[in-house]
């Protein structure tokens, strides 16, 4: 996701290399895939990007964003507010998401902190379901949080059962192929209830994480025309806006 401020460290990013599903092509005068410039771009922001200037990111393109909320059970974005009202505000489509860290505490407790500050959804057609930012672990060696693969799938649906019995909707996902397949051993376990946000950096969205045949939301790079990551809805807008309404 967008880099971000903790209380102590700043977030590490991560690419997934792998061949192509959605096959866009690219040219080098391009910020998105040629193929693609028809879909609904947007992007996703935290506390790194301060204060956004709305108004000019939708007159760049912008038709939705989602904005960082909450990480762990005990951080939340001191711009969150800002943010996610002067996204709508605008006229955006709008979401929050949790960055997690399995490694602190378990599913449920950081859901529940997530939906206490920020992460619920409305119904109403101008919010988009809350999302769980889940990929390599950014403050230290343990790979995959040093949980097993069993432990993982069960923190993450933890994690889900809480947001979907808060909100309504299953959560969300945003990962890398690479975390997923190595940290969940390929779990299929959520690909036909949960939307994928795929991470990506490259002119192509690569293989998709097993247990999905089909991808909602790409982050295809990590700067670009509008402030932060860079994102594609793989719809129309009119099917975006349906999404958002659930």
């Amino acid at each position: 996701m967008a880099r971000d401020h903790t209380p102590s460290r700043r977030r590490a990013r991560v690419i997934a290399a792998s061949a192509a599903t959605l096959a866009l092509g690219v040219s080098a005068a391009a910020e998105i895939p040629v193929s693609a410039a028809g879909k609904p771009r947007g992007h996703d922001v935290s506390s790194h990007q301060k204060h956004v200037n709305w108004k000019k990111a939708k007159a760049k393109g912008a038709r939705f964003v989602y904005v960082k909320a909450t990480e762990s059970h005990t951080y939340r974005n001191p711009r969150f507010r800002h943010q996610y009202n002067g996204s709508r505000d605008a006229g955006l489509i709008r979401g929050a998401y949790h960055f997690a860290v399995p490694s602190k505490s378990s599913g449920k407790k950081q859901a529940r902190y997530f939906m206490k500050h920020g992460g619920r959804w409305r119904a109403d057609g101008r919010t988009l379901p809350p999302a769980l930012d889940i990929e390599r672990n950014p403050y230290g060696k343990r790979k995959c949080y040093g949980i097993g693969k069993a432990g993982m799938v069960n923190w993450i649906k933890s994690f889900s059962d809480e947001v979907k019995r808060q909100s309504g909707r299953r959560p969300v996902i945003y990962t890398t192929t690479k975390w997923w397949n190595d940290c969940t051993g390929g779990s299929r376990a959520f690909g036909s209830t949960h939307a994928l946000w795929l991470a990506h950096w490259s002119p192509t969205s690569g293989k998709l994480p097993r247990g999905w045949s089909y991808l909602t939301f790409w982050q295809h790079d990590n700067g670009g025309r509008l402030p932060g990551d860079q994102d594609l809805f793989n719809g129309s807008m009119t099917q975006l806006k349906r999404f958002a309404r659930g």
